[in-house]
């Protein structure tokens, strides 16, 4: 057996135990080697050797399968230097009936790679893999992402549970709420929360290219259309939507750092019984957090808060009106339907068919005139799907049907405009059909007229 450098050397240290009268047997009980390789490397002439053994090289000596495609290899590294070694395996197999191993694959491409490297002039200057470090001055900048936290909550009957986070860049300061939907009206709900958390606004808040911030996806390198409700919440509180590139995660590391943090410290190995509860755990935890020093920036994160809070901007005075808006068609009854519930709309502002804008809260659903933002109805949000939601003053103007009735005698007079007053109700309906009966007048015609309607002609019989 050859030794290595390491065994080798680990060897060496008992030649003096053995010079001092250990028995072979001993030291290779005691280093867990075969009695035969000790001897062989404590004897005077193998323990004088001044380096490790080595045996004859083998290299080059056996043909080796990547060999017969080694040119492929190069070529589609010249084509893209990039390429992962997996993805030239499962070519090579496909394409040209390779039956060498992967492991053989990525050592020939871990050999390859420098090589093609410098034939293209790219070496140390390949930029692949490196992105910009920054820092922001207090309050420049926060920092937002979703978690989804799964079915934590299932137990109490609600299925899904998000957790929706704000880390400020300068200090490291988190926010956190859970929710259970992650729609419009809840996304900037979670930011108003946040401002009202941190004290202020961030000049600046990152995101994703999530679909309530961003209208479309673009290509990249082209300007990113932001969704109409971005630009008005952005505007009311006065920060400017930063978002980043399509698969750029180091863009925001903070938060999402942040995510894994809250999970592992807040909701691991823990059980809850609501909402309520979880938000409990995550405002407990908050000052633990804060009285740590954070590993990047190396001060005490509430100590650096503090300048970071006093950047922010001031609220303003009134929050903004966060609302999902979508476009329905008013029926001919005067209703809308929305989310499978009706609500009613005044039947003298509108017309059939008619397109309105529904704004819906969480709580509340205005209805306004697309056109000119007029408010055509306000209505309490349905509690359940195919609610009826209805004013009935919206319907003022329209026909009741209260003029409708019926006689059994004659119609009234003509230029009356009230109908006569129906007569009394007998308590005797019988009595009534009776005396009804005997007002009818009997018209009394002669036999012959019966005879000639059936054709006897005055037969008889």
């Amino acid at each position: 057996m050859i030794l290595d450098s390491v065994g080798w050397m680990d060897l060496r240290r008992y030649r003096a135990l053995h010079e001092a009268g250990a028995s072979i047997s001993a030291i290779a009980r005691e280093t867990g080697r075969d009695w035969r390789t000790v001897k062989k490397y404590l004897t005077r002439d193998g323990g004088e050797e001044a380096a490790p053994p080595q045996g004859s090289p083998r290299r080059g000596t056996q043909p080796r399968k990547i060999d017969a495609v080694a040119e492929v290899v190069d070529a589609w590294l010249r084509a893209d230097v990039r390429l992962r070694a997996s993805v030239i395996h499962e070519r090579l197999v496909a394409e040209y009936g390779f039956d060498g191993s992967y492991q053989r694959v990525k050592m020939y491409v871990s050999e390859a790679r420098p090589r093609i490297r410098g034939e293209l002039g790219l070496g140390k200057r390949d930029l692949a893999g490196l992105h910009r470090r920054f820092e922001v001055t207090p309050g420049a900048q926060a920092q937002v992402d979703w978690g989804d936290e799964g079915d934590i909550l299932e137990h109490v009957g609600i299925e899904k549970v998000y957790s929706f986070h704000m880390t400020l860049s300068y200090s490291r300061d988190p926010f956190c709420c859970f929710v259970t939907s992650m729609d419009m009206a809840t996304f900037w709900d979670c930011h108003r929360r946040a401002f009202d958390h941190f004290g202020g606004v961030p000049a600046a808040l990152v995101y994703d290219r999530v679909k309530t911030v961003v209208r479309r996806h673009v290509a990249p390198g082209v300007a990113v259309p932001l969704h109409p409700e971005a630009v008005a919440f952005a505007g009311h509180y006065g920060f400017a939507v930063d978002v980043l590139a399509a698969y750029r995660p180091t863009g925001k590391g903070r938060v999402e750092r942040q995510v894994d943090i809250v999970r592992q410290h807040v909701l691991a190995a823990r059980v809850f019984g609501s909402l309520t509860e979880v938000q409990a755990a995550f405002a407990a935890w908050v000052p633990m957090r804060r009285a740590q020093v954070h590993r990047t920036h190396g001060q005490v994160i509430a100590a650096r808060a503090v300048a970071d809070h006093a950047g922010l901007r001031p609220l303003p005075p009134q929050p903004y009106l966060v609302a999902e808006r979508h476009l329905r068609r008013v029926g001919k009854d005067c209703l809308i339907s929305f989310e499978g519930s009706v609500y009613s709309l005044p039947a003298r502002r509108i017309r059939a068919g008619q397109r309105v804008e529904v704004r819906a809260t969480p709580a509340a659903i205005a209805i306004h005139d697309p056109v000119d933002g007029a408010l055509l109805a306000t209505h309490a949000r349905a509690a359940e799907r195919g609610g009826w939601v209805v004013d009935e003053a919206h319907w003022d103007g329209l026909p009741t049907g209260h003029t409708r009735a019926v006689v059994a005698g004659d119609p009234p007079a003509e230029g009356s405009t009230h109908p006569p007053a129906p007569p009394e109700p007998d308590p005797n309906p019988l009595r009534a059909l009776l005396t009804q009966a005997g007002t009818i007048e009997v018209t009394r015609r002669p036999l012959a007229d019966y005879d000639a309607l059936a054709g006897l002609g005055g037969v008889r019989f």
